[in-house]
């Protein structure tokens, strides 16, 4: 087996969090889980947000991609706080909401920074955390009589196949893997095929 680069720990949620916190009369419901796309992210929300409330303001961050919106709270007093306490929290595939009732006085844009970012916060901050094991999608071209012994080597390196195709000339086969066992599965097919088998970076 090559060395490994070392790489940085994805961290996100275990499971669902909440808070309810009341400040100045205005109650907060900090809502937060875990998230793989845009699409689960809003899906999450539309379920989770009370249409009756005054606001519900959310963020979402997924590695490079994040959204978040104020739903009628002065600008960037509400949803960026929230994207800032995931980020703060070093927290990924992330989607957090605040649902506010107003309780007859106002914050302030300072006010609304910290409810709607301490909220989510100390959400979570008492939330149970784990570690997202970062994986590549990979495209293997081998002979047909490889076929078990590859099988046998990416269930070894807990990688998972998404898609075998038989053509004239072999087996195409996609599987997700996870980043630190790329090199090893080169090293081991290389030596398996004899330098014949190709295995690529997939763009799905």
């Amino acid at each position: 087996m090559s060395d490994e680069a070392p790489l940085h720990d994805i961290r996100t949620l275990a499971g669902p969090a909440s808070l309810d916190v009341e400040i100045k009369r205005s109650r907060f419901l900090a809502q937060a889980t875990r998230c793989d796309s845009a699409d689960e992210a809003l899906a999450w929300l539309a379920e989770v947000s009370d249409p009756d409330a005054t606001h519900n303001c959310w963020a979402w961050r997924i590695g490079q991609q994040y959204r978040f919106n104020d739903d009628g709270e002065p600008g960037g007093s509400a949803g960026r706080p929230i994207l800032a306490a995931i980020e703060g929290q070093g927290l990924d595939h992330v989607v957090a909401v605040v649902t506010r009732w107003f309780g007859g006085v106002k914050l302030g844009v300072g006010g609304l920074v910290r409810a709607y970012g301490g909220s989510v916060a100390q959400c979570l901050q008492q939330a149970e955390q784990t570690v997202l094991i970062a994986k590549a999608t990979l495209q293997i071209h081998c002979d047909f009589a490889l076929e078990p012994s590859l099988r046998q080597l990416i269930e070894q390196l807990d990688g998972d196949i998404d898609d075998v195709a038989y053509g004239s000339d072999g087996i195409d086969m996609r599987i997700q893997l996870p980043l630190p066992h790329i090199d090893a599965l080169r090293d081991q097919l290389r030596d398996l095929s004899r330098g014949q088998a190709t295995v690529k970076n997939s763009a799905d």
